[in-house]
């Protein structure tokens, strides 16, 4: 029996979108798998379709380290409008309640630190977290409100950049699994006013350089040109999804065990423990592994060499 043909490139790397306002995630990703004519892909995170900015999307061997971006610290820049809560904490949803703005910026000041740090956060309805296999905004859009537990998160850094009443600006670095509608719904009850989204950006994700970011216009205008090298040079090296773990090169021996799967012991004197990136002798980069304190490399997500 011959093998399914294949319907695109075998490409590998990360490309950083800067995510246009009014699609979803998913339905971006897909054209951008069609522009680079790769075979698989995948995307580090959902940005609702309000939201604009930084989406990492994987192609190829990157999707195997795409768990990493999604478990990545993130950036926001968020405007709230004030005096107004809605049934889905951003512009998108109806308005449930208004209430009088009588908030000044020391208020907003003063009331920032009780966001900072260790929380729990209840994640909104609207979120795609699932329940018995659904999403929760399928329920949510049902009219049905489904029992959601407290979730630990971390607020880094929460900035005041601009407040021009009703709107109020903010800089908010998190851990994963923020919700910033939730944040902003939450401080503006604090605040004794309400408040919902109305722009939100994703700044950052993990270490990636906002520069590195290009819009759907320009990406589209280059694969007008149709020069896939050309679009190649945008992107980022698969290991840049776990760029924060420390390197281990191996000889040549241990790559060729450890393509197989298999675990290596090493003399480490790096004293290297947890998760590394492992590299061959040739600087090519083979996958993610565990090293134990028995100083055995035990392989968790491999490169397939070509």
């Amino acid at each position: 029996m011959s093998k399914p043909r294949k319907r695109g490139r075998d490409i590998d790397g990360v490309f950083l979108l800067d995510k246009p306002q009014g699609m979803s995630s998913n339905d971006i990703m897909q054209k951008v798998k069609r522009v680079f004519q790769a075979n698989k892909a995948g995307h580090t995170g959902a940005l609702d379709p309000l939201a604009t900015g930084m989406l990492p999307i994987c192609l190829g061997e990157a999707t195997k380290f795409s768990q990493f971006l999604l478990d990545a610290d993130k950036r926001y820049q968020v405007t709230a409008k004030l005096g107004e809560r809605t049934d889905t904490s951003d512009a998108e949803g109806q308005v449930v309640e208004s209430r009088e703005v009588n908030v000044s910026e020391q208020d907003i000041l003063a009331a920032l630190p009780h966001f900072r740090g260790d929380l729990m956060q209840v994640p909104t309805m609207f979120s795609a977290l699932k329940h018995q296999g659904k999403p929760l905004y399928e329920y949510a859009r049902a009219g049905i409100v489904v029992e959601r537990d407290a979730r630990p998160i971390m607020i880094f850094e929460l900035n005041f950049i601009e407040y021009n009443a009703p709107y109020l600006t903010l800089d908010i670095h998190c851990s994963k699994g923020t919700y910033i509608r939730t944040l902003v719904d939450d401080l503006g009850e604090y605040l004794g006013c309400g408040a919902h989204v109305v722009v939100l950006r994703r700044t950052g994700v993990a270490d990636y350089p906002v520069e590195a970011m290009m819009d759907w216009k320009h990406l589209q205008e280059l694969a007008e040109k149709q020069d896939l090298a050309l679009l190649d040079q945008h992107l980022l090296p698969v290991d840049s999804a776990v760029a924060k773990l420390p390197v281990l090169s191996l000889t040549d021996e241990q790559s060729k065990a450890i393509s197989f799967g298999q675990r290596v012991r090493f003399d480490n004197v790096q004293q290297l423990y947890g998760q590394v990136r492992l590299f061959s002798a040739e600087n090519r980069f083979l996958g993610v592994a565990e090293v134990d304190r028995n100083n055995v490399i035990r392989p968790q997500r491999l490169v397939t060499q070509n």
